[in-house]
């Protein structure tokens, strides 16, 4: 176990923004749950690659980091049964399953992160969610002092979504994640790029055109600091969108369960709302997609919050339509959210 007192976390966010914790455990085995030092500054919160949140501000609370490691498979009649450990970064398990011809999570390709958190996001891309591939998370239970296994269903996922964001947030540290993905797969092709693809595309055809479409839209946050899609694409009414298509024929738009609600492209709205490269301080919208917020020169935490609150009172005044962000704000006590930030200025 790693202890450090007023820990600089700018490697530890994509965003690279320079904030500090009071205190950071950074923990390699999970037997070092059992063992977590007594009378730990509050409020808690679990970190994982930091790929999708932002640090508003100094965090003055405790950082619990997992960064355990490890990859076991078990076999069933009609499925393999993958197990990776929370600190394995998700990009590398995903191209391991490939390689080795577990098939069913090449959608979710370059996503950054590690696995540990693709549950609590309840991450997905190109048509494929967590939820389509979860059997079940091992989690730490901080209250009970003892382990425990949740089934998929258990975790309530939702679109972004899931009980460690609610319930679960500052009790359970995620453990490890098991997916289970069928033998008998079928491509999921009806998104996006990949409708270009053949019928009988293989899992490595899909692969390797996610990770060029994802590299030629996205930037590298190893290179250019961001959190990826910076807001949700927001579900709203059927005849909102009838609307709206009556004015832009081109909008994107995409059936969702309930056929009394649509859901809309935010990158879209935020391009056709004239912001694509749009800088407030150091931060910018991206130019090549424009739901990117990317730390663009030294830009600090309020760069990024006053552009994002750009973005949303922009998009509302032209559109009617309140995006709501996909990225986790982290303040001085735990989470807070763009609203009440602005709110208290």
């Amino acid at each position: 176990m790693l202890d450090k007192s007023l820990a600089d976390l700018t490697s530890l966010n994509s965003f690279a923004i320079s904030a500090l914790s009071r205190r950071l455990l950074i923990l390699e085995q999970p037997d070092e749950l059992t063992a977590l030092p007594e009378g730990l500054p509050t409020p808690t919160l679990i970190l994982g690659g930091g790929s999708n949140l932002l640090f508003c501000e100094d965090f003055e609370g405790t950082l619990i980091k997992p960064d355990f490691k490890g990859i076991q498979v078990a076999e069933q009649d009609d499925a393999w049964l993958i197990t990776a450990a929370a600190g394995e970064n998700w990009h590398d398990f995903v191209t391991y399953c490939v390689e080795q011809g577990y098939d069913g999570l090449e959608n979710l390709a370059l996503i950054p992160g590690c696995v540990g958190a693709t549950p609590v996001q309840n991450i997905g891309a190109y048509g494929v969610e967590i939820k389509d591939v979860c059997h079940s998370v091992t989690v730490f239970d901080r209250q009970q002092g003892e382990f425990a296994i949740l089934s998929g269903s258990e975790c309530q996922f939702a679109y972004r979504d899931s009980i460690f964001k609610h319930q679960y947030k500052a009790t359970h540290i995620i453990v490890n994640v098991t997916f289970r993905l069928p033998k008998a797969w079928q491509g999921k092709l009806n998104y996006g790029d990949l409708k270009s693809l053949p019928a009988d595309a293989s899992a490595k055809q899909i692969y390797d055109l996610v990770c060029q479409v994802r590299s030629a839209k996205l930037p590298d946050p190893n290179a250019l600091g961001n959190a990826g899609s910076f807001f949700k694409n927001p579900t709203i009414c059927a005849k909102q969108v009838e609307q709206l298509l009556l004015q832009y024929p081109a909008m994107p738009q995409y059936p969702v369960a309930d056929p009394k609600l649509r859901k809309v492209a935010a990158g879209w709205l935020i391009d056709q709302a004239g912001l694509k490269g749009k800088q407030v301080g150091g931060a910018a919208v991206h130019q090549n997609q424009a739901l990117v917020l990317v730390n663009k020169r030294q830009a600090v935490a309020s760069d990024i919050v006053d552009l994002a609150w750009l973005v949303r009172q922009t998009v509302w005044q032209k559109f009617g339509i309140a995006l709501e962000h996909e990225v986790r704000f982290i303040g001085a006590q735990g989470e807070t959210d763009l609203l009440r930030i602005k709110a208290r200025e």
